[in-house]
């Protein structure tokens, strides 16, 4: 089975909880502000005994900024809530994604094999906060301020599947041009190539390149994601200008999995390529 889901699908078949504004992200803002002013605290002392601006907590309870798990758990515990404000954590978390990744957010979180193949920028689980912000304010139409932080925090937040345990195994394979294309300068570039040596040396994680040279490439249909389930079948996700794909027929799947392992076959190996990392990172 192979299930599309682009803008206009997730606009018609959109809960209520999807965007800023509406469901659960408001019904967690208007209880946030009751519990607030029951409490007697400003805006300006709440935030500040949690760590944020008034104007961050203002955001949160007029539904326009998805608060991260922390701010929810410091939030309860400051006003003294009794559960009432974690209750909704799972919910709002789910929110803090666009719609169309929902799905593989969560099948990745609980995954125990991740195989990523990139073309296009480095995988959203070896960014930095600069990287992924410098992409997402390049996006087109323009995203507002608020949505740009909400997804910084979001995708960084994805990187606590490798503090896991037991640690997923997980595989990248990158494509050299990702390497070198200096998305948001130099020093951002500079970055997330030492946070990709840094990952790449877990012993849980193979990052492999896809040399420039490399005359044979397996991997010329685009980017791809295999997500195997601690319980189920292996799963592929595929995404591209706004549209997803989770694709569970099993001959599909298959092929997509047997593809990933001819494209490993002709990268470098993970060794040689924490090297050619290292030489990257040397020449900028």
């Amino acid at each position: 089975m192979t299930e599309v889901r682009d803008e206009e699908t997730v606009r018609q078949q959109r809960r209520p909880e999807d965007e800023p504004g509406t469901g659960v992200v408001t019904a967690f803002g208007r209880q946030l502000k009751l519990l607030r002013t029951r409490a007697g605290l400003e805006r300006a002392e709440f935030g500040k005994r949690l760590g944020y601006s008034a104007d961050t907590v203002a955001s949160i309870e007029q539904g326009r900024r998805i608060p991260q798990p922390q701010f929810i758990e410091k939030a309860d515990e400051v006003l003294g809530a009794g559960g009432v404000l974690t209750a909704l954590k799972e919910e709002v978390v789910k929110a803090q994604y666009p719609s169309f990744f929902r799905d593989a957010a969560r099948l990745e979180a609980e995954a125990q094999e991740l195989f990523l193949y990139a073309v296009q920028a480095v995988p959203g689980l070896l960014q930095t906060e600069e990287y992924t912000r410098a992409l997402l304010v390049m996006r087109r139409p323009l995203l507002d301020e608020d949505t740009i932080e909400q997804r910084v925090s979001a995708r960084l937040s994805r990187q606590e599947t490798f503090a896991r345990w037991p640690a997923p195994l997980v595989s990248f394979v990158i494509e050299e041009a990702v390497l070198r294309k200096p998305f948001g300068g130099r020093d951002v570039l500079r970055g997330v190539l030492e946070n990709i040596l840094s990952i790449g040396r877990r012993r849980n994680v193979e990052i492999q390149v896809m040399s420039n040279d490399q005359e044979d490439n397996a991997g010329v249909d685009g980017p791809f994601t295999l997500i195997t389930p601690k319980k189920g079948e292996q799963i592929a996700y595929l995404e591209v200008q706004g549209r997803s794909i989770l694709v569970t027929d099993r001959n599909e799947v298959r092929s997509i999995s047997a593809r990933y392992g001819i494209i490993r076959s002709q990268a470098l190996t993970p060794r040689e390529s924490l090297r050619f990392v290292e030489k990257v990172l040397g020449e900028l």
